[in-house]
């Protein structure tokens, strides 16, 4: 494919793409396929030769389309997908042709300094103290794009990990570093995401999981007495994970009473490998990203965030996550109206947790049925050791239309 045949191809896409998103209510949410139906319909091999692009095309309708779970659907309602603009996807489209590898500000440098810059922007937004920001004199803060939230629990775990180490292994300089690890314990809410589970098992550490409140956020003197225990045992806590909107009933860990963490020396220490290809003059002005994260190779995704604060401004975003809080509000009053159900959690943002008064069991098949449809999809959680149903209303393009569908088929009108 040289340029020509790009541009055409690429206004194709486009349309593609628009006639997807402005058509995607006419789709089921989830497919109505089974595990290895894609196998049946693609060769077993690679192509030896070329393909015609209107065939590739032709499949991608109809042969992937039909296995697409369409996370953009506005009755998409399981978990909260990723905000999928316009321009965010142009961003994705900039970076994917400049690709650059910014492992070091050398490598690509307005890779490194955009994804600085913007990021403090983000923090300034979302009213972080100065310590969390790159360009507040004296500060030893910052940010980064890590690729997921397992993956920033991950490095955050490592890097808490190393230092911990670090410590031990100054205080007890002839005990094996095995030994000191067998040691250490991490904490988490119940309500956690599972990637804290995971990041302890790569981390070779114990994790120790916490009961939360009745309002699902854990408390500083939860955490305090756990701690106290362990210590007790000989144990050495070195690292608590807390959550801001937990994934099954979006609530929030008591940050206040559990303590600050302000030190970005303390992460990017614990990840530094400086083989002697990877150095550059610059060195100790600039931020080099390789050292804050698992991965060497990092694309430019601060061209995203770029395009999308500056093509809907702070007030825009605003706007958009408001629109989603009365969404959920509204679902919420639904709820409330009909006394065969009950709100499970305090809602905040764009999440209602309901379930049936009843039997786990009811709500079970009450779920089963509703997705069955495939009209719309949902998922279950446990909160307070109740089976509960999620609600998420996050979707780009929802409207009350869309809490409509549902209501219409199961609350009393």
């Amino acid at each position: 494919m040289d340029c020509d045949e790009f541009r055409c191809r690429g206004k194709e896409m486009i349309e593609y793409i628009c006639n997807y998103l402005e058509n995607i209510e006419s789709r089921r949410v989830t497919p109505n396929i089974e595990p290895g139906y894609l196998r049946k319909v693609l060769p077993e091999e690679a192509p030896e030769n070329p393909e015609d692009w209107d065939n590739i095309m032709t499949d991608v309708e109809s042969k992937i389309m039909p296995g697409v779970t369409h996370w953009q659907h506005p009755r998409f309602h399981a978990y909260f997908p990723s905000g999928n603009s316009f321009p965010s996807i142009l961003g994705d489209m900039l970076s994917d042709a400049i690709g650059c590898i910014g492992f070091s500000w050398a490598a690509s440098p307005a890779c490194t300094e955009l994804e600085a810059i913007v990021l403090d922007w983000l923090g300034k937004a979302i009213g972080l103290p100065d310590q969390f920001l790159s360009f507040k004199e004296g500060s030893r803060g910052g940010g980064v794009i890590q690729t997921s939230a397992s993956e920033c629990v991950l490095v955050s775990m490592l890097a808490a990990r190393a230092q911990a180490l670090k410590r031990l292994k100054h205080q007890h300089p002839f005990v094996e570093e095995g030994v000191l690890l067998s040691k250490l314990m991490a904490y988490c809410s119940k309500e956690s995401h599972s990637c804290v589970e995971k990041a302890a098992m790569i981390c070779f550490v114990k994790l120790r999981i916490l009961e939360p409140d009745e309002r699902s956020s854990l408390r500083g003197k939860t955490l305090m007495m756990a701690m106290e225990e362990d210590e007790t045992m000989g144990l050495i806590p070195f690292f608590v994970s807390i959550t801001l909107g937990t994934t099954s009933c979006c609530s929030f860990d008591n940050l206040p009473e559990i303590g600050p963490v302000r030190d970005r020396i303390r992460l990017t220490s614990a990840l530094v490998v400086d083989p002697l290809y990877l150095q550059h003059g610059y060195s100790d002005a600039t931020i080099d990203y390789r050292h804050w994260g698992v991965p060497l190779s990092r694309r430019f995704r601060s061209l995203k965030l770029w395009f999308v604060l500056r093509s809907y401004g702070i007030s825009g975003l605003q706007k958009y996550i408001r629109h989603h809080i009365r969404l959920a509000q509204r679902f919420e009053e639904h709820v409330v109206r009909d006394r065969r159900f009950e709100i499970c959690n305090e809602v905040k943002l764009g999440l209602v947790c309901f379930r049936l008064k009843g039997s786990d069991k009811l709500n079970e098949r009450l779920l089963s049925s509703i997705n069955a449809s495939g009209k719309l999809h949902m998922v279950p959680a446990n909160v307070n050791d109740k089976y509960v149903i999620r609600f998420c209303v996050v979707a780009a393009n929802a409207e009350e239309s869309d809490i409509g569908k549902f209501k219409s088929f199961y609350f009393k009108q």
